[in-house]
């Protein structure tokens, strides 16, 4: 009695791990495409706005814009300690 109940397991359990093989496989061939599909139109529409955006910001078409910023000033810090001048001694 024993021994058909664990069969009747090993079998239901064989036969669901072949169903969710198959079952993957058809979502694998069938679904996954049409998915990747509108994901990659969606990345395709967000990089054309990106670059209409991008062209509508720099101006006309072949147009060269240099935008330099200004270097930034170094302020010294008052609390780390006294300046020393340096000055480089050569041995003659």
């Amino acid at each position: 009695m024993k021994i058909k109940i664990i069969e009747m397991g090993l079998l239901k359990t064989i036969a669901i791990l072949i169903v969710v093989y198959y079952g993957i496989k058809i979502i694998g061939r069938y679904i996954m495409p049409l998915f990747i599909k509108k994901v990659v139109s969606n990345v395709e529409k967000k990089y054309k706005q990106q670059q209409e955006q991008q062209q509508e910001t720099t101006g006309k078409v072949g147009e060269t814009v240099i935008a330099k910023t200004p270097p930034k000033t170094k302020e010294s810090n008052k609390s780390v300690g006294d300046y020393v001048d340096y000055e480089e001694v050569t041995d003659e």
